[in-house]
């Protein structure tokens, strides 16, 4: 009888690439900022153009971080959600200019105070809207893509006429709260006050965002939901409230959004939130179903992207986000932190 070979297993050690590979997403947007600063020698305009960036990055975030979590949990694909972004822009310009007092004074606090009402009061009205929306329009159409696109399409085009009926056919043009406006100089750069405002905003919507997916049970239900909402429902929980929800707090979102993205252009019209679901659905893409983190990165990689881009070439600034879509979509074709699997 012969002897068994000796065998002594070794662990395979794996390459620099295979390491990198989980955090790729996260050092995109490092990489980006590295190569921007190569392509605009000018440290000045490079820091300027970064700020700027990050803010319209936060600001498309607070757009889409509720349809991606609409489309990832509810399987829903909600082209009327532009409608709750200019209801949004709409709601709190009016509040902001009931509030005329606050946001002429010369006061951050005064400011700041000014701007948390108008958010909660576009926040509410959409979330209200939000529940509207998907007991109505949305419900009776679960299931039916094809169906969904149409009638949120119709629902989406309702909304803005609904908007003229109320507002008026003009544009309102509003002026940001007297101590946002205007720059600081930092390293020789301007840097609009308001921007950073929204890149703090950002974060902090953020973090609550993924604390409260990450460290709490209504998280954890979702996260849950949206890998297998048959198992949620048989433990006993009711995953349709769940659902409902998750479309009235992604509506709320929009609703936010609306706010900062109405005083980042200084004007708001009823076509506003139809205009930037290119960049929202762009940023859902790429980021990947569900995904709350992935959602963030996209938005800071298409807010860098259209600011470097449109200062080094203005006329490849209209296809660049389109690039860096198809670019990801080649190297993860789910996107680049996806949650959901394909359908």
């Amino acid at each position: 009888m012969s002897m068994a070979p000796e065998h002594a297993p070794r662990m395979a050690r794996l390459s620099l690439a295979q390491r990198l590979a989980p955090w790729m997403p996260v050092l995109l947007v490092p990489i980006l900022i590295v190569l921007g600063a190569v392509a605009i020698p000018n440290t000045s305009s490079w820091l300027t153009l970064t700020v700027s960036g990050l803010a319209m990055g936060m600001m498309i975030f607070l757009m889409a971080s509720g349809l991606t979590l609409v489309f990832g949990l509810m399987d829903v694909i909600n082209f009327g959600h532009g409608a709750f972004v200019s209801v949004g822009a709409f709601v709190g310009v009016s509040v902001l200019l009931m509030l005329g007092g606050m946001t002429g004074a010369p006061s951050l606090a005064l400011n700041l105070a000014a701007m948390l009402l108008a958010v909660i009061g576009a926040m509410l009205a959409t979330g209200a809207m939000g529940w509207a929306f998907e007991k109505v329009i949305v419900q009776p159409v679960y299931g039916h893509h094809l169906k969904q696109i149409l009638v949120t399409m119709g629902g989406l085009i309702v909304v803005e006429q609904l908007i003229i009926v109320l507002w008026g056919p003009e544009e309102i043009y509003i002026s940001r709260p007297e101590a946002l406006k205007g720059a600081i100089t930092f390293a020789g750069a301007a840097l609009e006050k308001y921007r950073l405002v929204a890149v703090g905003f950002g974060l902090v919507v953020f973090a609550v965002m993924r604390w409260t997916l990450r460290r709490t049970k209504i998280g954890l239900i979702v996260r849950a939901g949206v890998e297998n909402g048959e198992m949620v429902q048989a433990l006993g929980y009711r995953l349709r409230l769940v659902f409902v929800g998750v479309f009235i707090a992604g509506s709320a979102l929009a609703g936010l959004g609306g706010v900062m993205w109405g005083l980042y252009q200084e004007v708001v019209t009823a076509h506003m939130g139809n205009q930037a679901m290119i960049l929202i659905f762009i940023v859902v893409i790429i980021g990947g179903l569900g995904s709350v983190e992935g959602c963030f990165i996209g938005a800071l990689l298409v807010g860098l992207m259209q600011n470097y881009v449109a200062f080094l070439e203005p006329k490849v600034a209209l296809i660049s986000n389109i690039g860096l879509m198809v670019a990801i979509l080649m190297w993860r074709p789910m996107g680049m932190i996806p949650v959901v699997k394909a359908k």
